[in-house]
């Protein structure tokens, strides 16, 4: 047997580059702004947000015409209908009848922000900190189209793409640019985009993705950030727990009870953290860089749901009638996307901050009818508190499946049938002629 003598491939073996084994994390910079401003230029460097208002209108007894929005979306449907998408470009379209300005913000411009302006703030008081401050009604269709094309896009750019929300994208370089020129590759595709798509995006990279995602974060706006091995230790040292993602509110809490304020501080405590079980463990290697997951390419949807914010209201006829609405829409979705849900779930969000929720697993066939005597059980379980006035209410899907009709439900099979050719019929009328062609006795 003959040996290969490796010692004399030694000099050209150290003059080869050095592959890259890093993702990338690409996040559009105040996504609904910038699309804003690629209709209208004249925005560019001025306080813009994007306004939002709950759609109460599909609880009005006339609605009409409304349709699901699954157009270029994918899995990534940040608005569920779109018959009532405002198009109004001024303040107006966020004002009631009786003048009062609602709504809150979606997002906002760097510009805005300067002010004190932020996500989720009110319209109005958003107005008191920055008086000249343009509010534009969103406009979800060209939002998905613009993400479609950059998804689109960085399919010609990069071997491996997945699109992890509707302005956000992951990518992997592993054996596809040196790793040296990484900071070089990234920055070409940032401006490149911006070139091509008009949209300004911040990139980060680093050898997981996790640690990709919290380098953009330092990035923004518009600039570019890596994360070599070697910097890990330094990076995370004073960044703030909070702003690693899959760290909530709850474990935040318990993080700062334990005087763990830093990322830093809590990859010096290995013992603490994974003594609070398998979920913080796996927090703890993900934070050090040692825990990663694999770019997916195609985006499965994991649940569905549908949510209306109203003035308090403590009819509970009234609010009994908004589950049936509620329902049919929702119905209407899963339907479309041709899965059956098997876990169930209803908030409710009352006056004083309180709140209530109730959830069921159910393994059966999906039909129109079952599913709005559900909703309707399931809120009258959550109403614990009926003394006060509801202001939210959400119905949630999840846990999808696509068993066989028979393997569902063996008990009560013939009459599940019956009901499921009923829906398919209501389905086919509904999407030829509008949701609201076919409604339930009970929301009249």
């Amino acid at each position: 047997m003959k040996y290969i003598n490796l010692s004399y491939f030694k000099p050209l073996l150290s003059n080869l580059p050095t592959i890259a084994f890093m993702k990338i994390h690409i996040d559009i910079d105040c996504f609904f702004v910038s699309a804003a401003r690629i209709q209208e230029p004249s925005l560019e460097f001025k306080p813009v947000a994007i306004g939002g208002r709950s759609d109460t209108k599909i609880f009005n007894k006339d609605a009409k015409k409304q349709a699901v929005n699954f157009e270029n979306s994918g899995s990534f449907v940040p608005t569920f209908y779109k018959a009532y998408e405002e198009r109004d470009d001024d303040i107006d379209a966020f004002k009631d009848e009786d003048g009062r300005v609602r709504g809150i913000l979606t997002t906002s411009s760097y510009e805005a922000r300067a002010y004190g302006v932020k996500t989720a703030m009110s319209i109005k008081e958003a107005l008191s900190l920055c008086p000249h401050l343009i509010i534009k009604a969103p406009d979800m269709s060209l939002y998905q189209k613009l993400s479609h094309e950059l998804h689109e896009f960085l399919q010609t750019k990069i071997p491996l793409v997945e699109q992890a929300s509707i302005d956000e994208f992951y990518g992997d370089l592993s054996g596809w640019v040196d790793d040296s020129d990484v900071p070089n590759f990234i920055a070409a595709l940032r401006d490149e985009i911006k070139s091509v798509t008009k949209l300004p995006v911040s990139i980060g990279a680093a050898k997981t993705r996790y640690i990709a995602k919290l380098s953009t974060t330092y990035a923004k706006p518009f600039g570019c950030r890596v994360i070599f091995e070697n910097e890990l230790e330094s990076f995370i040292e004073k960044i703030p727990v909070t702003k690693f993602a899959g760290i909530g509110k709850s474990m935040s809490e318990k993080l700062l009870d334990a005087q763990i304020h830093t990322l830093g501080e809590l990859s010096k405590r290995r013992g603490t953290i994974e003594s609070w079980g398998p979920y913080a463990k796996e927090l703890y290697l993900r934070v050090c860089g040692l825990s990663d997951d694999d770019i997916t390419t195609k985006h499965i949807r994991k649940s569905i749901g549908i949510s209306r914010t109203f003035d308090p209201l403590r009819d509970r006829n009234e609010l009994r009638r908004r589950v049936h609405v509620l329902a049919r829409h929702l119905s209407f979705a899963i339907l479309k996307l041709k899965v059956i849900p098997t876990v169930f779930h209803l908030s409710l969000n009352y006056e004083m901050s309180q709140k209530s929720h109730k959830n069921i697993s159910l393994c059966e066939i999906f039909t129109e009818k079952k599913f709005d005597s559900l909703c309707l059980k399931l809120f009258d379980e959550a109403d614990v508190h009926k003394r006060l006035h509801l202001i939210r209410m959400s119905i949630n899907c999840s846990s999808f499946t696509r068993e066989s009709r028979k393997e569902l439900s063996l008990i009560g099979f013939e009459e599940d049938q019956k009901m499921y050719r009923l829906t398919n019929h209501s389905q086919e009328i509904r999407e030829k002629y509008g949701i609201d062609m076919l409604k339930w006795g009970s929301e009249l």
